[in-house]
Protein backbone atom coordinates (compact mmCIF):
# COMPACT_ATOMS: atom_id res chain seq x y z
CA UNK A 1 0.00 0.00 0.00
CA UNK A 2 1.44 3.52 -0.84
CA UNK A 3 1.80 6.42 1.23
CA UNK A 4 -0.89 8.04 -1.44
CA UNK A 5 -3.77 5.27 -0.16
CA UNK A 6 -2.98 5.95 2.81
CA UNK A 7 -3.51 9.60 2.67
CA UNK A 8 -6.75 9.08 1.00
CA UNK A 9 -8.04 6.73 3.34
CA UNK A 10 -7.21 9.03 6.15
CA UNK A 11 -9.18 12.06 4.65
CA UNK A 12 -12.14 9.73 3.50
CA UNK A 13 -12.02 9.12 7.22
CA UNK A 14 -12.02 12.97 8.49
CA UNK A 15 -15.13 13.48 5.98
CA UNK A 16 -17.14 10.80 7.54
CA UNK A 17 -16.15 11.78 11.18
CA UNK A 18 -17.27 15.43 10.48
CA UNK A 19 -20.11 14.39 8.42
CA UNK A 20 -21.44 11.91 11.77
CA UNK A 21 -20.40 14.69 13.79
CA UNK A 22 -22.42 17.38 12.09
CA UNK A 23 -25.40 15.34 11.32
CA UNK A 24 -25.34 14.30 15.14
CA UNK A 25 -25.18 18.03 16.21
CA UNK A 26 -27.99 18.98 13.83
CA UNK A 27 -30.29 15.92 14.74
CA UNK A 28 -30.38 16.11 18.61
CA UNK A 29 -31.31 19.95 18.20
CA UNK A 30 -27.56 20.94 19.10
CA UNK A 31 -27.83 23.34 16.08
CA UNK A 32 -31.32 24.42 15.74
CA UNK A 33 -33.40 25.13 12.37
CA UNK A 34 -32.12 28.17 11.55
CA UNK A 35 -28.77 28.19 12.63
CA UNK A 36 -25.87 28.98 10.21
CA UNK A 37 -23.03 27.06 9.72
CA UNK A 38 -20.03 28.37 9.35
CA UNK A 39 -17.27 26.69 7.43
CA UNK A 40 -14.51 28.19 10.01
CA UNK A 41 -16.02 27.65 13.31
CA UNK A 42 -16.98 24.31 12.59
CA UNK A 43 -13.50 23.65 11.16
CA UNK A 44 -12.46 24.61 14.26
CA UNK A 45 -14.48 23.43 16.79
CA UNK A 46 -13.86 19.53 14.61
CA UNK A 47 -9.94 20.00 14.19
CA UNK A 48 -10.57 19.41 10.34
CA UNK A 49 -9.96 21.64 7.11
CA UNK A 50 -12.30 24.18 5.49
CA UNK A 51 -12.30 21.52 2.82
CA UNK A 52 -13.11 18.41 4.48
CA UNK A 53 -16.17 20.36 6.57
CA UNK A 54 -17.69 22.15 3.23
CA UNK A 55 -17.85 17.79 1.89
CA UNK A 56 -19.32 17.32 4.87
CA UNK A 57 -22.21 20.15 4.48
CA UNK A 58 -22.66 19.64 0.88
CA UNK A 59 -23.60 15.87 2.27
CA UNK A 60 -26.04 17.03 4.42
CA UNK A 61 -27.37 19.84 2.07
CA UNK A 62 -28.36 16.46 -0.26
CA UNK A 63 -30.15 15.17 2.77
CA UNK A 64 -31.94 17.72 3.38
CA UNK A 65 -31.00 18.70 6.48
CA UNK A 66 -29.10 22.05 5.59
CA UNK A 67 -29.76 24.36 3.17
CA UNK A 68 -28.50 27.96 1.50
CA UNK A 69 -29.56 31.60 2.90
CA UNK A 70 -30.76 34.54 1.30
CA UNK A 71 -26.79 35.61 1.99
CA UNK A 72 -25.01 32.55 0.33
CA UNK A 73 -24.25 30.87 4.09
CA UNK A 74 -25.77 27.35 4.59
CA UNK A 75 -27.55 26.85 8.02
CA UNK A 76 -29.63 24.06 9.33
CA UNK A 77 -33.27 23.52 7.12
CA UNK A 78 -36.45 24.56 8.19
CA UNK A 79 -39.52 23.36 7.31
CA UNK A 80 -42.64 25.30 6.39
CA UNK A 81 -45.89 23.62 7.40
CA UNK A 82 -46.08 22.38 3.84
CA UNK A 83 -42.86 20.78 3.77
CA UNK A 84 -43.63 18.85 7.16
CA UNK A 85 -47.38 17.91 5.43
CA UNK A 86 -45.41 17.12 2.44
CA UNK A 87 -42.96 14.29 4.88
CA UNK A 88 -45.88 12.41 7.00
CA UNK A 89 -47.74 12.50 3.48
CA UNK A 90 -44.84 10.13 2.28
CA UNK A 91 -44.63 8.72 5.47
CA UNK A 92 -48.04 7.43 5.48
CA UNK A 93 -47.52 5.83 2.42
CA UNK A 94 -43.96 4.18 3.01
CA UNK A 95 -45.38 2.89 6.30
CA UNK A 96 -48.97 1.93 4.73
CA UNK A 97 -47.15 -0.64 2.22
CA UNK A 98 -45.25 -1.94 5.03
CA UNK A 99 -48.29 -2.56 6.80
CA UNK A 100 -50.09 -4.40 3.89
CA UNK A 101 -46.59 -6.58 3.11
CA UNK A 102 -47.00 -7.66 6.98
CA UNK A 103 -50.24 -8.98 7.08
CA UNK A 104 -49.81 -10.40 3.79
CA UNK A 105 -46.65 -12.15 4.95
CA UNK A 106 -46.79 -16.15 6.55
CA UNK A 107 -44.16 -14.02 9.52
CA UNK A 108 -46.94 -11.84 10.37
CA UNK A 109 -47.04 -13.05 14.27
CA UNK A 110 -43.76 -12.96 14.77
CA UNK A 111 -43.76 -9.47 13.26
CA UNK A 112 -46.73 -8.53 15.86
CA UNK A 113 -44.36 -9.64 18.85
CA UNK A 114 -41.40 -7.59 17.37
CA UNK A 115 -43.88 -4.56 17.60
CA UNK A 116 -45.71 -5.02 20.91
CA UNK A 117 -41.92 -4.84 21.85
CA UNK A 118 -41.01 -1.56 20.52
CA UNK A 119 -44.71 -0.30 22.08
CA UNK A 120 -42.98 -1.56 25.54
CA UNK A 121 -40.17 1.04 25.29
CA UNK A 122 -41.93 3.08 23.76
CA UNK A 123 -43.73 3.47 27.17
CA UNK A 124 -40.85 3.37 29.28
CA UNK A 125 -39.54 6.40 27.69
CA UNK A 126 -41.70 9.29 29.20
CA UNK A 127 -39.24 10.64 31.52
CA UNK A 128 -36.71 11.93 28.59
CA UNK A 129 -37.26 13.08 25.24
CA UNK A 130 -34.40 12.45 23.28
CA UNK A 131 -35.03 8.80 24.33
CA UNK A 132 -38.62 9.00 23.35
CA UNK A 133 -37.81 10.42 19.79
CA UNK A 134 -35.30 8.10 19.18
CA UNK A 135 -37.73 4.98 20.46
CA UNK A 136 -40.98 6.45 18.15
CA UNK A 137 -38.12 6.19 15.52
CA UNK A 138 -37.19 2.60 15.98
CA UNK A 139 -41.32 1.79 15.86
CA UNK A 140 -41.36 3.08 12.63
CA UNK A 141 -38.38 2.05 11.38
CA UNK A 142 -39.38 -1.48 12.53
CA UNK A 143 -42.42 -1.87 11.17
CA UNK A 144 -40.88 -0.82 7.93
CA UNK A 145 -38.50 -3.38 8.63
CA UNK A 146 -40.66 -6.18 9.05
CA UNK A 147 -42.52 -5.57 6.28
CA UNK A 148 -39.24 -7.93 3.97
CA UNK A 149 -39.14 -4.90 1.49
CA UNK A 150 -35.51 -3.49 2.22
CA UNK A 151 -36.23 -0.86 -0.48
CA UNK A 152 -39.00 0.00 1.53
CA UNK A 153 -36.82 0.65 4.45
CA UNK A 154 -33.92 2.32 2.86
CA UNK A 155 -36.57 4.97 1.47
CA UNK A 156 -37.81 5.52 4.83
CA UNK A 157 -34.32 6.02 6.94
CA UNK A 158 -33.39 8.53 4.19
CA UNK A 159 -36.17 10.40 5.70
CA UNK A 160 -35.48 10.23 9.43
CA UNK A 161 -32.86 13.20 9.88
CA UNK A 162 -35.50 15.15 8.67
CA UNK A 163 -38.42 13.57 10.66
CA UNK A 164 -36.19 14.17 13.46
CA UNK A 165 -35.30 17.48 13.05
CA UNK A 166 -39.41 18.81 12.38
CA UNK A 167 -40.13 16.78 15.75
CA UNK A 168 -36.84 18.26 18.30
CA UNK A 169 -37.53 21.83 16.14
CA UNK A 170 -41.35 21.51 18.00
CA UNK A 171 -40.43 20.93 21.43
CA UNK A 172 -41.87 18.29 24.10
CA UNK A 173 -45.33 18.80 23.39
CA UNK A 174 -44.99 16.72 21.11
CA UNK A 175 -44.51 13.82 23.32
CA UNK A 176 -48.40 13.00 23.40
CA UNK A 177 -47.95 11.35 19.87
CA UNK A 178 -45.14 9.00 20.75
CA UNK A 179 -46.78 6.80 23.53
CA UNK A 180 -46.77 2.92 23.20
CA UNK A 181 -50.82 3.59 23.65
CA UNK A 182 -51.24 5.78 20.82
CA UNK A 183 -49.37 3.52 18.87
CA UNK A 184 -51.30 -0.14 19.75
CA UNK A 185 -54.04 0.31 17.49
CA UNK A 186 -51.52 0.04 14.61
CA UNK A 187 -50.41 -2.85 15.71
CA UNK A 188 -53.71 -4.30 17.23
CA UNK A 189 -55.02 -3.76 13.51
CA UNK A 190 -52.10 -5.71 12.23
CA UNK A 191 -52.93 -8.75 14.42
CA UNK A 192 -56.30 -8.95 13.60
CA UNK A 193 -55.19 -9.19 9.90
CA UNK A 194 -57.56 -6.12 8.69
CA UNK A 195 -55.48 -4.27 6.17
CA UNK A 196 -58.22 -1.65 5.58
CA UNK A 197 -58.21 -0.49 9.26
CA UNK A 198 -54.21 -0.78 9.59
CA UNK A 199 -54.08 1.65 7.14
CA UNK A 200 -56.46 3.76 8.26
CA UNK A 201 -55.33 3.51 11.66
CA UNK A 202 -51.87 4.66 10.62
CA UNK A 203 -52.81 7.42 7.97
CA UNK A 204 -54.64 9.16 11.08
CA UNK A 205 -51.92 8.78 13.07
CA UNK A 206 -49.70 10.23 10.34
CA UNK A 207 -52.52 12.56 9.86
CA UNK A 208 -52.50 13.70 13.54
CA UNK A 209 -48.63 14.19 14.04
CA UNK A 210 -48.26 16.35 10.41
CA UNK A 211 -50.90 18.68 11.90
CA UNK A 212 -49.42 19.11 15.11
CA UNK A 213 -46.22 19.48 14.25
CA UNK A 214 -47.07 21.88 11.35
CA UNK A 215 -48.74 24.09 13.10
CA UNK A 216 -46.17 23.99 16.12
Amino acid sequence: MTAETLTSLDRRTLRERALNALRLAIISGQYRPGDHLGEVELAGRLGVSRGTVREALRHLQQEGLVTPSARGMLRVRSHSATEVRELFQVRAALEGLAVRLIIASPKRRAAVAALRGALADLNEQHGDFMAHVEADKAFHLLLCELSGNSMLATAWRQLAGRIRVTIMARGEGQAALMSGDYHAPIVDSIEAGDVNRAVEVLEQHMEAAAERLASG
